[in-house]
């Protein structure tokens, strides 16, 4: 099969990108194709099922970094690594600063939509040349493009971040009474290869926005993006007159709700005290 010009010219800077000649090159465009360019041909044409496979040689490359070099963490922390290093949002915004955007060979059908699709695209990507590499090169290709890709992204402090980024923004947002909600703002790509865009709301203030191959990931790409802005959303990041006025504010308010309870409370001990003197007379004149 010969390859056109655009398929050459991505080729080409695929590989100067990813630091590894393909014996077979047919397995590196495969990997950068995105399903509408091969609509109507067969599925080994696209990223697909190189996405599958790469998925799995990522995880086990991830895992086993993890185990050799924390042996102090337990299976909690090795797992919360793990899932935070192949997360969508990190294998997309990885593949992104490689230039990853730049090599995607689109059909017609997704051509001129800018960004729209492209996250999910460029997560795809990145799992189906790691697929690419462990056929063409063994486990040593996809482990030397893994280490230095997604590997210095390993800090010990990702074993500690929650599980759940939801669960930990409504605890933290709850100390404040606030309850966090969730919409989904934006829908992008084709059926068989959506993004959707979530943002988290506290009221009708709108705080961060995530994004995911599912309206869970969304959201919870959101919510640990939230996490990490709170001072930006809440407060931290105003000047010292503003956090003032905000601080005196928040007083007022609770000393005003303070006052009407205690007003509240009184006029039902009044109310309280007065029925009972009418009880009291009412007892004597009967007895008179």
């Amino acid at each position: 099969m010969e390859f056109t010009d655009e398929q050459r010219s991505k080729l080409d800077k695929a590989q100067e990108i990813i630091g590894y000649r393909f014996d077979d090159e047919h397995l590196l465009l495969a990997a950068v194709t995105h399903p509408s360019a091969v609509e109507g041909r067969a599925v080994k044409y696209s990223y697909e099922r190189l996405e599958f496979l790469g998925d799995s040689i990522l995880g086990a490359i991830v895992a086993t970094t993890a185990f050799e070099r924390f042996h102090d963490l337990d299976e909690g922390g090795l797992t919360r690594i793990k899932v935070a290093l192949v997360a969508g949002s990190t294998l997309a915004d990885v593949a992104g600063d490689l230039g990853f955007a730049d090599i995607i060979v689109f059909g017609s059908s997704e051509a001129g939509t800018g960004k729209r699709g492209l996250h999910s695209a460029l997560e795809n990507v990145y799992e189906a040349v790691v697929g690419a590499l462990f056929l063409d090169g063994g486990v040593a290709a996809a482990e030397a493009f893994v280490s230095r890709t997604v590997i210095p992204l390993m800090t010990p402090e990702l074993a500690f971040e929650p599980e759940n980024p939801k669960s930990a923004l409504q605890e933290k947002l709850q100390e404040d009474g606030i309850t966090p909600t969730y919409k989904l703002v934006e829908t992008q790509g084709p059926p068989h290869d959506r993004t959707f865009v979530a943002q988290v709301f506290a009221g009708s203030q709108g705080l961060a926005l995530g994004t995911g191959r599912t309206k869970k990931e969304a959201e919870s790409q959101a919510a640990k993006s939230t996490l990490a802005r709170l001072g930006e959303f809440f407060g931290l990041g105003m000047d010292s007159e503003a956090r003032a006025e905000k601080a005196a504010a928040a007083q007022q308010a609770k000393a005003e709700k303070a006052e009407a309870a205690a007003k509240a409370k009184a006029a039902k001990a009044e109310e309280k005290a007065r029925r009972k003197s009418e009880r009291e007379a009412a007892k004597q004149r009967k007895m008179g």
